[in-house]
């Protein structure tokens, strides 16, 4: 049995697109939660892309403070292009994370990484973008946890309704 899990802090997002991949992802990668602060998010608020009505699952809780919201024996993990951050290829994750990710236009503060117990960036050329970013690392856990489910059954169940395609 899996006694691990994952949440997702949002600093602030602004674009609805965004958390709506998110949350896709979200339900893809199997995230007990998804937590934002700020209004932008608000006030632009539709799934446009959670086709999968994740949220619906998932909660997508809008608080005040994400420190105030770590899960209880939940490591808090930042994702940002930082000196001193640790590269995604090398890095071990906890078994109970909560990830916390900067907006789409600005960056995790000093103040969020002087809480984090981890700093943790994505090698690429340039920024990626949020749900990008939020996707890549999702994949990386659920890579390197040992947990991934490889089963014809998986394929049958999580394709397409239209894709009936064999190879």
């Amino acid at each position: 049995m899996n006694n691990q899990f994952a949440c997702v802090g949002l600093l602030n997002p602004k674009s609805p697109e965004n958390v709506g991949s998110i949350m896709r992802a979200a339900g893809c990668y199997q995230v007990n939660s998804v937590f934002y602060t700020g209004r932008r998010y608000d006030k632009a608020r539709e799934f446009k892309t959670d086709t999968q009505k994740v949220y619906q699952r998932i909660p997508l809780i809008g608080v005040p403070d994400l420190k105030q919201v770590i899960p209880l024996g939940a490591t808090p993990v930042a994702i940002e292009f930082v000196e001193g951050a640790k590269p995604l290829i090398d890095y071990k994750h906890p078994d109970n994370a909560f990830y916390v990710f900067g907006p789409e236009d600005g960056s995790v503060s000093q103040e969020v990484l002087d809480w984090c117990q981890d700093v943790v960036y994505v090698p690429t050329v340039g920024c990626m973008n949020l749900a990008a970013t939020v996707n890549v690392l999702l994949y990386d856990r659920l890579a390197k946890s040992g947990l991934a489910n490889y089963s014809p059954q998986l394929i049958e169940a999580s394709r397409d309704t239209n894709n009936k395609a064999k190879v």
